[in-house]
């Protein structure tokens, strides 16, 4: 009954100690509260995501896990209690120097968690401000590798960098310092009017190379344009000389054609009767014909003596005829003797 009793009245007073005792690691700021720790009421129900570290004669004895959990009154001492939630600490505003020596002001947001609590609360002192201190000399060292412009393009790998420093040094300490985030960065009034008219001549620039590239772009394609119309014209120039000369060409085969039938025809009418008179008259006519068109070509004449005869200019034609007549005959008898010796010969050999 006394037993009963007992834990009826521990149970009320560790929910009354609960509902009045904030958590550590708590800022004013952040509604986390420093208080007094929780008494020894023999039965103790620890919340979950809590650990309660227990001394026990001044000693660590053990860490009280979340339920029902019992302790000695008199000897056994809650000593720490410590969260192990996510805990997220706000890095006051510092002032760092960069590569290129500009003063920046900036400030960041820790996350961090506590993975030991043996270590959290015999390790450091007081582990929130333990941890935002390293976190701000460690900002300080790492703004002091990088220039403004990797300050504002490598923000990853800034933040990376601070987390890999802060985990190395808080090992010691039980914590685990999960991610930073830097949350603002102010540069000075004057490099921030240098940055703003480096953009703008940057944009300038941008402008002015795309410009050139358009007319360059322009001044190419209009080249092209008329190297494709040169090629164009200059096929179109030999077609038409190809079509010209088979032109040409054709007409002489028709003419040279045309001529060789006149001349056969003109052969045969020699031939029959009267062709002779026939031809005295053909003479007689491109003569008179030519004679007339002599002062139309040039100035200077050369006439033959008898210029007027024109019988004796026809007789004299007839006559070149007659003889080239006569000799054509000769020209074929001697070609069919040659022909003749050369079959004979054949089948001697």
């Amino acid at each position: 009954m006394m037993l009963r009793t007992l834990v009826r009245a521990g149970g009320t007073l560790l929910q009354q100690s609960q509902r009045t005792a904030p958590r550590l690691w708590v800022t004013p700021a952040q509604q986390r509260w420093a208080s007094s720790l929780p008494m020894n009421t023999v039965v103790l129900f620890v919340p979950q995501q809590e650990a309660w570290v227990v001394e026990r004669m001044g000693r660590f004895h053990r860490i009280l896990e979340p339920g029902l959990n019992f302790l000695i009154p008199l000897l056994d001492r809650i000593r720490y209690v410590q969260s192990l939630k996510e805990i997220v600490i706000d890095v006051p505003e510092q002032s760092a120097v960069s590569l290129d020596n500009v003063t920046l002001q900036i400030d960041g947001v820790l996350y961090l968690r506590i993975l030991d609590p043996f270590k959290a609360s015999y390790g450091v002192e007081d582990p929130e401000y333990a941890v935002t201190q390293l976190a701000q000399t460690t900002m300080r060292s790492e703004l002091g590798k990088l220039t403004l412009d990797k300050v504002f393009r490598e923000r990853e790998s800034l933040n990376s960098n601070i987390v890999h420093a802060i985990n190395q040094a808080a090992d010691d300490w039980g914590i685990r310092c999960l991610r930073y985030e830097i949350k603002d960065i102010h540069v000075p009034p004057r490099v921030k009017e240098s940055m703003q008219m480096q953009v703008e001549a940057e944009r300038k620039k941008r402008a002015t190379v795309l410009e050139s590239e358009g007319t360059r772009e322009s001044a190419i394609n209009v080249a092209e344009g008329r190297k494709q119309a040169q090629i164009l014209a200059s096929e179109g120039e030999k077609a038409e000389r190809i079509n010209q000369a088979a032109g040409e060409a054709q007409a002489v085969l028709v003419k040279a054609e045309a001529k060789s039938k006149a001349i056969r025809l003109l052969s045969d009418a020699l031939t029959e009767q009267n062709g002779n008179a026939a031809a005295s008259l053909s003479v007689a006519e491109q003569y008179v014909a030519a004679f007339s068109k002599l002062a139309k070509e040039s100035n200077t004449i050369l006439l033959p003596s008898n210029s007027g005869d024109i019988s004796g200019m026809v007789t004299q034609a007839m006559t070149i005829y007659s003889t080239l007549a006569k000799t054509s005959p000769k020209v074929e008898a001697v070609e069919e003797k040659s022909e003749e010796s050369a079959n004979h010969s054949a089948p001697s050999q």
